[in-house]
Order: C-alpha cells, then structure tokens, then sequence
C-alpha cells in the first residue's frame, strides 16, 4: 500500500468540519491529532484568534504535526496526553470550556507500516503495539504471560473472535517451546487456528481481530474511551459539539451508548442520529476508511443555566 505524502490520509473530512462546526475565533480540541490532517483543517476555519489543542499520545506524529501546523492561521498548543487526560490538559492550558470537540479513534496509517510499533502482520516486527511509550506491558508480554482462558476472552470480547480459544490454544502451546516476540509468527499462529475454508484470499485475514484486540487491550482502548467520552461532554460550552469516529463495533457501541445517556440527561442533543459513513468515493480512494463512523452531538443549556439565563 502507499503511504500518502504526509503518511496519513483523514477521513470524513467534509463531513467532520461540516457537523463539527468550528466557529471561527473558537478553541477545538483534536483528542487524536495524530499527522495534523483534521487539526490543518479545523485550524483553517478558526482562523485568527482562535486556539486549537491538540492531543497524541505518539510523541513521532506529535513532533510531525507540529512542523505541519506551524503556519495555521489560529494558535496552536499541543500536548504529548492521551484523551483521556483531557481535564487535566484543559487544566494546564487554562481553557475552562471549549466550543468542539474531535476524536479519531482510528490509527494513523503511518504507524501501521512503521515497524517501532509492531502493529502489522503483513511484516515481520517486534511485537509490540504500544502507541504511548508511557505503557509498560507490551503484546509481546501479553501473549507470553496471560492465562489461556482470559486470553481467549480478549480476543472475543475486545474483537468478537470467533476462533478465540483456538487461537489462544495456538499461543500457549507455541510460547511453551519459545517467547512469541515477532509479528509474523503470532500471525501464522492465528491463521493455524482457522479451518482451511477460511484462509483464502479473498477473505480476512485470520490474524485481523487478534491484533486488533491486542492493541485495544495494550493500549487500554476502551477504558481511555470511557473516560473521553465524559470528558468531553463536560468540557463543552453550550452549543459546543463533539465528534467521535470509531472504526470498529464495539468502541461504535461504547460512544452510541454514551452519547444516549448524556442525551437522556438532558446535557445534550443529536447533531446526526444515524452515523455518517464515507461515501463511495472517499471508499475507493481511501480503503482504510471503509467501515468509519462519525456520531456527532451538540451541548445543551441544562434546567439550572436556563433558569438563570446562562448565554
């Protein structure tokens, strides 16, 4: 595959910036500033006097978007934080409300093909899969110390593995004869556990939900989600708005379910019901893009601002 020019190609771009809304000379927060791709965007309709803030837990693409972002028209301050340390950020920069809010849940592709983060399977690489290097435990440590049982679990619950217990089967018995560290040979033991009608070509690769659930779970994925998605809705003046694009079900299902109770609470209304998918050409161009979803939704005067007239 060829990388784009800047590594990184953003999706849902048109769709971000027109539900996103960024007023200009407002404060936006990209949550996953990864190559800057949005953040060059959103920085753009801001415009002068306005702030962006950006997050990335990699400190590489932080130091890439910030020689990208050096002449974007509003200012800039950027942040080596997770999204889930987004209060104390917002602590640290001073800026008790923001007026957006964006989190791209994917990876960049840069990362993908870099082999300092063990991600792919299309290569041999140290297993590793950590995007903050602030982590301690490695998929290498992972695979090589859990019990089969919550292994297998893993897999299924973080990515529906069908094949879970055969797969950790695989792996427990293969780290018995020597340490799994590479990516290539956890692979071809995730491509062992499927039956022969599965492994053709034209159809998934047997090592996809694996490396997927490994790097929820070294990355602490769904937890930091959590904690964003309370966050952000908190941090959000009225009229404010928060994007979110998943990538995979259930982080789909985690923003969904959140963004429903905050607007059961009455804290916010939706900007678009139904998720935005990529349209058809966006897809063909950009076949990473395919299964995102953008859910978008609006802060809300609550009963206790409304009654004293809070603008």
């Amino acid at each position: 595959m060829e990388l784009p020019q800047s590594g990184h190609e953003p999706v849902l771009m048109a769709e971000v910036l027109e539900l996103l809304a960024p007023p200009a000379g407002g404060i936006v927060v990209d949550c996953t500033l990864g190559r800057g791709g949005h953040a060059l965007r959103l920085a753009e309709r801001l415009g002068t006097g306005g702030l962006l803030i950006g997050l990335d837990v990699d400190p590489h693409n932080l130091e890439y978007a910030q020689r990208r972002l050096a002449d974007a028209p509003c200012q800039v301050r950027l942040f080596h934080a997770n999204f889930a340390e987004l209060v104390e950020v917002l602590e640290q920069a001073g800026i008790p409300q923001v007026d957006g809010v964006l989190a791209d849940l994917g990876i960049s592709t840069n990362q993908l093909f870099d082999g300092r983060y063990g991600l792919s399977f299309a290569a041999g690489m140290p297993l590793d899969m950590r995007l903050d290097p602030r982590i301690g435990a490695s998929a290498a440590d992972l695979v090589n110390t859990m019990r089969e049982e919550d292994l297998a679990n893993v897999l299924y619950e973080l990515a529906q593995e069908r094949y879970s217990r055969r797969i950790a089967r695989n792996i427990t018995e293969a780290r018995r004869v020597s340490p799994i560290l590479t990516t290539d040979r956890l692979a071809d033991l995730c491509r062992r556990a499927y039956p022969a009608r599965e492994r053709a070509p034209d159809r998934i690769d047997p090592a996809t939900r694996t490396f997927l659930a490994l790097r929820i779970a070294v990355n602490h994925e769904l937890d930091n989600l959590r904690s964003l998605l309370e966050a952000g809705v908190a941090a959000m003046r009225a009229g404010g708005r928060f994007g979110v694009i998943s990538f995979q079900s259930t982080e789909d299902r985690v923003v969904k379910q959140a963004f429903r109770s905050a607007k059961d609470a009455g804290t916010v209304e939706w900007v678009n019901r139904k998720p935005l998918a990529p349209t058809p050409d966006e897809a063909e161009r950009n076949p990473r893009s395919r299964s995102a979803k953008l859910r978008v939704v609006e802060k809300v005067l609550d009963s206790e601002q409304s009654a004293v007239g809070v603008p």
